[in-house]
């Protein structure tokens, strides 16, 4: 595995964020299909799918263009959108990449500055997962978009026979597998101590959410955090590519110019996902 360093950067007099992430082929595949980008503000997970190289491509396309649009400044909803579309069509016209399966999750968040101050936004496609730890629990900021979910969502199946279901690996939407497919977005208060937990499936695979929690309780550090997670997903089976990233928050106060009564320090639970009504056909991970 190699050596994890955690970064920080100062968004200003309030606000502090520290962050480390990794990513592993684990133990049973022969290359990593995963990755990932940590580049303030934007930190995002990518799993693909698809043949041999593709899954690869269609997830190192999908963070190279959101990348190129950290870079050029600002990010909202449309550039995320904008991006995208050029992703899916780097993947439809790679020579690698024929296969219709191919694509890749995304997941992540990131820091945007509206009339009311900071706020988190998170975003998902698939079933790659956003967790935030706050006041001691473990909350799933995102829903996946897979076949079991909407299976436990229709009561057909209980979340404990999620794993072991035939189509545990089979998602209902991704990037680049067919059309533009948006994001789904949760708007998120910045709090002071919240963690995030950005991770594909590899590592929620291996590790409970409870056993996610407890790392995070044992290593206050991300870098201490993300090795020592993906460290137990790998002796638990490795049985896919492990990504995560961790991400900590110091936030002290807003300012009174920033917001209005101190709204983006308030303790809130996540807003519940908004999803689109769009369908995709469903893809094998």
């Amino acid at each position: 595995m190699p050596e994890t360093t955690t970064q920080t950067f100062r968004v200003s007099d309030e606000l502090e964020l520290t962050w480390a992430g990794v990513t592993d082929r684990g133990r049973r595949r022969e290359n990593n299909q995963d990755s990932f980008l940590a580049k303030y503000p934007l930190y995002i997970v990518a799993d693909g799918m698809g043949g041999h190289a593709g899954g690869e491509i269609a997830s190192q396309a999908t963070v190279d263009r959101l990348s190129d649009m950290v870079d050029a400044g600002h990010i909202d909803d449309d550039r995320i959108l904008a991006a995208l579309q050029l992703a899916v069509d780097d993947i439809h016209q790679h020579p690698d990449t024929t296969d219709e399966g191919t694509g890749t999750t995304l997941t992540g968040v990131y820091l945007d500055r509206g009339e009311d101050g900071w706020r988190w936004i998170s975003l998902n496609i698939g079933d790659s997962r956003v967790y935030l730890e706050r006041d001691g629990r473990l909350i799933q900021v995102t829903t996946d978009h897979s076949v079991v979910q909407e299976l436990i969502s229709s009561g057909k199946i209980s979340p404990e026979e999620a794993d072991a279901h035939p189509y545990s690996n089979v998602i209902t939407r991704a990037v680049g597998a067919n059309e533009l497919v948006s994001p789904d977005y949760v708007a998120i208060d910045v709090v002071d101590g919240d963690r995030f937990i950005i991770c594909s499936d590899g590592l929620t695979k291996e590790l409970t959410d409870y056993g996610i929690l407890h790392f995070l309780r044992e290593n206050s550090e991300p870098a201490a955090a993300v090795n020592a997670m993906v460290e137990a997903a790998l002796e638990n089976g490795g049985r896919d590519n492990v990504t995560l990233i961790v991400l900590n928050v110091r936030y002290t106060g807003a300012s009174e110019d920033e917001v209005d009564d101190g709204a983006a320090g308030e303790e809130a639970e996540p807003a519940e996902p908004e999803h689109s009504s769009s369908t995709e056909a469903a893809t094998a991970e």
